[in-house]
């Protein structure tokens, strides 16, 4: 990743005026299903268009794609629309045979990414291919994992490499089909700012009427692009029926989001910007000090706890302070989803603690 300034090469020399753009159904069903979809898409904004030829399912039985022959129905999609076309490969063969049929960008799914030998496989079948590839994150929240897919392709001579950020698995409730943990994004963004960064609104919410407040997030946050699943009947969709839009309904969408700056240049703009980032700065530090200050208190329990042979978690007093700290941040405009998380890493570290007096 020495030469990472050449990897936004190829997403700056489309010299789009708006974001990337990826549509197309989950599955490629028919080839007329394939083909209708695209005439909706052609002349619009969509930059390439997506549809799953293989699709990696939880359970055997239902629908795992229509094979080989749907790279026959991508290859009349660009000849009769002109749409670049894409696709998701998670093995050699999957690779050559997208290869051979000129398909110009490839994807790796989330499925893919947790196996080092996966993305090695599929890295050695592409070595020194000037199609574009991107990598979905892992289905878990592992950073090192995601990275090392990408260094991993990186070391083959693929220089027009890219990201997709479609959310990660959870046990815990949430309003989302895979949460977005934006932070984990964010912090690859700031690792490698010159790697194109495209969010995938489809696979984190779940649900159609959902896409377009997480697209607007992604562009808030300065992503590249967008990958948006699209089908002209997405209630009966072989696939991911629920998470799916209508072209016209993605055509509408893309007028309706709104691009940010990066920046603005007005002097007044940045005196108030950099005023309340020092704000920011100050709250910040007095917060880390309340953090310090109530892990010296989880170490006085656990010393008394120690000298009692007493169990370092307590069950019933957890739950009351979580309780009271959901309420108390609704009144400071706090969601419950950021106070349980919050309230549960400091609650591990103070466990952590107590632990390492009692053991030690």
């Amino acid at each position: 990743m020495e030469n990472r300034k050449e990897l936004r090469t190829w997403l700056d020399d489309m010299k789009l005026d708006h974001p990337l753009v990826i549509a197309g159904p989950c599955s490629a069903e028919t080839e007329a299903q394939v083909l209708n979809i695209a005439q909706q898409l052609k002349d619009t904004d969509v930059n390439y268009y997506r549809a799953g030829i293989w699709k990696p399912r939880t359970r055997p039985g239902n629908f795992e794609g229509v094979g080989a022959l749907g790279l026959k129905w991508l290859q009349k999609v660009k000849a009769e629309t002109g749409l670049k076309t894409a696709t998701e490969v998670a093995n050699r063969a999957h690779v050559e045979l997208a290869l051979e049929h000129d398909i110009d960008l490839l994807w790796i799914g989330a499925r893919s990414t947790v196996s080092p030998f996966i993305v090695q496989e599929i890295a050695d079948a592409l070595k020194g291919t000037d199609k574009i590839v991107l990598v979905k994150n892992p289905v878990n929240p592992d950073l090192p994992l995601w990275l090392g897919a990408i260094e991993r392709l990186a070391s083959s001579n693929i220089k027009n490499l890219g990201v997709i950020h479609r959310g990660f698995s959870t046990y815990e409730k949430s309003k989302y089909r895979n949460n977005p943990e934006w932070q984990l994004a964010i912090e690859l963004q700031t690792k490698f700012p010159d790697l194109p960064l495209i969010c995938d609104p489809s696979h984190i919410t779940g649900k159609r009427d959902m896409v377009f407040d997480v697209s607007q997030a992604a562009l808030d946050l300065n992503f590249d692009g967008l990958m948006i699943e699209t089908h002209f009947d997405p209630d009966n969709a072989w696939s991911d029926a629920a998470q799916q839009i209508t072209p016209k309904a993605l055509i509408q969408m893309t007028k309706d989001l709104k691009i940010r700056k990066e920046t603005d240049s007005e002097t007044e703009y940045n005196i108030k910007l950099n005023n309340l980032r020092a704000q920011i700065d100050v709250v910040d530090n007095q917060i880390i000090e309340l953090l310090g200050k109530r892990m010296k208190v989880a170490d006085g329990i656990g010393i008394l706890k120690k000298e009692k042979n007493v169990a370092v978690l307590q069950s019933k007093r957890w739950n009351e302070i979580l309780g009271k700290m959901v309420l108390e941040g609704e009144d400071k405009g706090l969601s419950e989803e950021f106070i349980l998380k919050m309230f549960k890493a400091i609650h591990q570290e103070s466990i952590n603690h107590q632990e390492k007096i009692i053991n030690g």
